[in-house]
């Protein structure tokens, strides 16, 4: 892990075909650059040399860096929260494990597929607009997967969002950690983070959340 908090940025959206590619252009070309250079060595004329169009043509859909790091991130956002769909989508066996597993898995896998959002957000956190955008999309997802294990009955009646949301918050700063000098992750410390927030989560599961329960 749009409520407000979590909402993009508005910005103009191209719509001709040429214009998508160049945005996309723009937005490959600084996840390179933040990965091989760190995001304080980057700018919009670097930027723009890189993805090989005029910086006026930039400055057309971006007004600085920071629109542009903020688009990276949702990109990547975007591309977890469909690979978390998906991964949770095949699950046979439905269980508190199971959901975490699954769920922080799916956020590896783009990780490592995406190390520009490694560097910026999991690294960084200097961007206000970035941390302000993150932060919502983890209440988002904490409220959405913790509506998703309501209806399904792994969650004791007591629990509420409040759980999922320190759940998800500690599984970030796991990551923190974990990705902290690597841009694959350290494995041990993503198995330990799993079986952490797992535990964690149980307290607040019926006996079918900690069981299992065959998806219907």
């Amino acid at each position: 892990m749009s409520g407000t908090g979590g909402a993009p940025a508005k910005r103009r959206v191209p719509q001709q075909v040429r214009s998508r590619d160049r945005v996309a252009r723009v937005l490959e070309a600084a996840g390179e650059l933040v990965v091989a250079n760190g995001v304080e060595q980057v700018n919009t004329r670097v930027i723009a040399s890189a993805a090989d169009i005029p910086v006026a043509s930039l400055y057309q859909y971006f007004a600085d860096k920071d629109e542009i790091l903020l688009a990276l991130v949702e990109r990547d956002l975007a591309e977890m929260d469909a690979q978390v769909a998906t991964d949770l989508g095949e699950l046979q066996l439905l269980s508190v494990r199971t959901l975490v597993e699954t769920t922080m898995r799916a956020y590896v896998k783009v990780y490592r597929r995406r190390p520009a959002f490694v560097v910026i957000w999991l690294r960084g956190r200097t961007n206000a607009a970035i941390n302000h955008f993150c932060r919502g999309h983890n209440r988002r997802v904490a409220e959405e997967l913790f509506e998703f294990a309501r209806s399904t009955g792994l969650v004791a009646e007591p629990a509420t969002t409040l759980h999922a949301q320190l759940a998800v918050e500690v599984a970030d700063r796991i990551f923190q950690i974990a990705f902290e000098d690597s841009l694959e992750g350290h494995p041990q410390i993503i198995d330990e983070g799993i079986g952490v927030v797992t535990s964690y989560l149980e307290t607040h599961a019926t006996p079918e959340g900690i069981q299992g329960v065959a998806r219907p």
